[in-house]
């Protein structure tokens, strides 16, 4: 059952305690990296023979099996993808920036390019759940940003084949090429390219642990998003929020994962009470019902504050991947929400229009890292590169205070090398 706290009378340590995964998996995850860049496409198959349970003859999703997925799956779902992928380019397309330039006196000109990366890697998982909402969220902003090729992996199922709705919606965003590889070893692949896989510049998405320690320890070969932590739900709610739709809320998040955190923060022992008996009685109609439980019992909490006031700031200092603001006339509050990775505004906006369908991204940051990070988005996929001309007579007036500085520095080459021009041309 979760647990209901009293703010002020229960230590901060415990108000404010996140969900760490314990597995120590760094060891093993060098070691399957170290393999894949030694072993190429030989070590992807055996780790896929081992970890899925399949014997591939080829890593690549042929355009035929990707025909027979979207055939596959219903109409309906298709038109969905359609709708949510539309919602997703129009909200992504605003981020999309401009270059700039900047003339100045003397034939000066100085500013910076926008330029995409040429190739990003998506990792889709496909373990204990299929996510096709993850695959539009991660590569519609890279095509928005003009990335050259989205190539993306994922595992396969024991007969072979990639889950059909994942192709669909891979379909629809327009990825250029999918892999049957999962877990640790597609990381290394992206990272490092085998024989089949190309290296690319920027890793995305979601994983399990051995995915975000190989995104850690590839990190600088090449870009990656982030490191994601389990997921996690904060809903701020007053006394006049009904308790089925936060309890329905709460237990959105806790079916993802064990590890999952759901927590409501509201100025009302009254809904607090109410939704804790709510939790319960909705928990048995849940296909994943055990996770949700595991996830609510270990993870889960209600926090009771004096005022909204309060509320707000435990909400800031928690610093969750998903807020929901479910209070009247939310924009009024909206400024005082400072830390959180998507916010969910009133009494009728549930986090799954974010997780699916309203258009800002999923990919969220996580374990309160909201305060110092932002959502996935176009600028993850570009690079900004400056540039800077000067005329002779522009370099001629400014040699001196160059040289002045350098030399404050120690650094009598670059003195030189502001002088030596000038002193040439007199």
């Amino acid at each position: 059952m979760i647990k209901i706290m009293k703010y002020g009378e229960v230590p901060n340590s415990e108000i404010f305690a996140r969900t760490e995964p314990k597995m120590n998996v760094s060891e093993i995850v060098a070691d399957i990296i170290a393999n894949v860049r030694e072993n190429g496409d030989v070590a992807l198959k055996a780790y896929t023979e081992k970890f899925d349970g399949v014997a591939l003859d080829s890593l690549l999703v042929s355009k035929d099996e990707i025909d027979e997925a979207v055939n596959s799956v219903e109409t309906e779902f298709i038109e969905i993808l359609k709708k949510a992928a539309e919602n997703i380019r129009l909200f992504h397309s605003r981020q999309k920036r401009e270059g700039f330039s900047i003339e100045g006196a003397d034939g000066i000109v100085i500013g910076q390019k926008i330029i995409p990366v040429e190739r990003a890697g998506l990792y889709v998982p496909g373990g204990t759940a299929a996510y096709p909402s993850t695959v539009l969220m991660d590569s519609i902003p890279a095509k928005i940003a003009g990335v050259g090729e989205v190539v993306m992996v994922t595992p396969p199922s024991k007969d072979g084949k990639v889950n059909p709705a994942i192709l669909a919606a891979a379909y629809v965003a327009g990825v250029d090429k999918i892999f049957k590889v999962g877990g640790a070893q597609a990381i290394a692949a992206l990272a490092y390219g085998t024989q089949s896989i190309p290296k690319v510049d920027k890793i995305v998405g979601p994983g399990n642990a051995f995915v975000a320690e190989a995104k850690k320890q590839v990190f600088g070969v090449v870009s990656i998003d982030m490191i994601a932590g389990p997921s996690e739900i904060l809903v701020v709610a007053d006394s006049k929020q009904n308790p089925r739709y936060v309890a329905a809320d709460l237990l959105s998040q806790a079916e993802h994962d064990k590890l999952a955190s759901a927590v409501l923060v509201t100025d009302s022992m009254e809904l607090a009470l109410s939704v804790r008996e709510e939790i319960e009685n909705q928990l048995s109609s849940l296909e994943r019902e055990e996770i949700a439980r595991t996830s609510i019992d270990s993870n889960g909490k209600i926090i009771v504050a004096d005022s909204l006031k309060v509320v707000i700031d435990i909400a800031n200092e928690i610093a969750p991947e998903h807020l929901e603001l479910c209070v009247d006339n939310p924009f009024d509050y909206l400024d005082d929400i400072k830390h959180a990775g998507s916010i969910f505004m009133g009494r009728d906006c549930p986090e799954a229009l974010g997780d699916y369908f309203a258009g800002p991204n999923h990919t969220l940051p996580t374990s309160g890292t909201a305060k110092f990070s932002s959502p996935l988005g176009v600028d993850d996929f570009i690079k900004k590169t400056q540039f800077t001309y000067y005329t002779p007579e522009a370099l001629d007036k400014v040699a001196d205070d160059i040289a002045y500085f350098a030399n404050k520095e120690g650094l009598t080459g670059h003195a030189r090398s502001a002088v030596i021009r000038s002193e040439d041309r007199k």
